[in-house]
């Protein structure tokens, strides 16, 4: 018995959908409309990634030129006409038996402390604050909105009335400090200027940093569930057991790279010594950034500066290798236990 022959619709030959399933072609590339749509989203990012090379690639590959060169004030109009010297600006640099690299070791190890001390105690204020307010409680939205004032407002505005608060005659750390609390003498403090610079940027370093940090932890807690503290409690853990047992090591990968962010911040900071002690700050508080800035516009010393700009790039691109390295490795050996 035989079957009768089977004919293909025309529309099955030709292609066409047959049952919803479109039939494709053999060879048949992909249709000029998804292309188009696979090429958008790279052509709307292409004028913010060559804005990007613009602002920040440029700008680096000529100060890599300019540390090559011995750029002074009478090159500022031509610099390409500046004597190439080699490596001598570096030479100048981290040789700390001359005074230049004597000093800018000195702001380097100033810059260290500081950036060790600002970046601890945001840390450690951030995540008490977030911690304390992770549960509700009647008055929280309005405390946690309080604690973000310092970064909310713009960087100019809250280290200038820092500045004015830090006047040794109309201050008002001054007039709390030895005329309200009578701590200190009634001589008042001179804080922008000698060693008490140093605490006094310090202060205003953590008081912008530190909500950066609890916003971070803050959201960081959400992801841990509940039932853990819950269980913990029934088995009779108490508060800093819970703390110590659950929330921290919840909190790992997040404060790996919040301590990392905030290392970068700190150590590159320029705008708080700025504002606070002009383009001269004092030698306890000669972080690095103001000193490349007083070696390049104060000094008229272009090429070293550059020189300085690119061995703190290096250097802070080595610690940042270094720490990624480490903390890599050490969640890998926590993932296996």
């Amino acid at each position: 018995m035989t079957s009768a022959p089977t004919t293909i619709p025309p529309e099955t030959a030709a292609g066409r959908p047959r049952g919803g399933v479109r039939v494709r072609r053999p060879g048949r590339g992909p249709r000029p409309g998804r292309a188009r749509r696979i090429a958008l989203p790279y052509l709307l990012l292409l004028p913010a990634l060559l804005l990007e090379l613009l602002i920040h690639l440029v700008p680096m590959v000529m100060g890599v030129l300019m540390s090559f060169r011995k750029l002074t004030q009478f090159f500022i109009r031509d610099w390409s006409r500046a004597p190439w010297t080699g490596f001598d600006n570096y030479d100048l640099a981290v040789d700390i038996n001359r005074p230049v690299g004597r000093a800018l070791l000195d702001s380097f190890v100033t810059t260290c402390l500081f950036t060790f001390l600002s970046v601890a105690l945001c840390w450690l204020l951030g995540t008490a604050a977030a911690v304390f307010t992770q549960h509700s409680f009647r008055g929280r939205g309005f405390l946690r909105a309080l604690f973000f004032v310092p970064y909310a407002l713009p960087a100019y505005a809250a280290v200038i009335t820092w500045a004015f608060m830090f006047q040794r005659d109309n201050g008002l750390v001054n007039h709390v400090i030895h005329d309200q609390l009578g701590l200190g003498g009634a001589e008042h403090t001179f804080w922008l200027i000698g060693d008490n610079s140093f605490w006094a940027m310090l202060t205003v370093s953590v008081w912008r940093s530190w909500p950066f940090a609890f916003l971070i932890v803050t959201a960081a807690l959400q992801n841990i569930p509940k039932d853990l503290y819950e269980a913990a409690a029934l088995d009779g853990a108490g508060v800093w057991q819970q703390i110590r047992r659950i929330t921290l090591p919840s909190l790992g990968a997040v404060n790996q790279v919040l301590v990392l962010v905030l290392f970068l911040w700190t150590f590159n900071d320029f705008n708080t010594p700025f504002l606070l002690f002009g383009r001269s700050a004092p030698a306890a508080a000669d972080l690095v950034s103001i000193h490349i800035y007083q070696a390049s516009f104060v000094t008229w010393n272009f090429g070293a500066g550059s020189a300085m700009s690119v061995l703190l790039l290096l250097f802070l691109l080595l610690v940042t290798a270094g720490y990624l390295l480490l903390t890599g490795r050490s969640r890998k050996d926590a993932d296996a236990l």
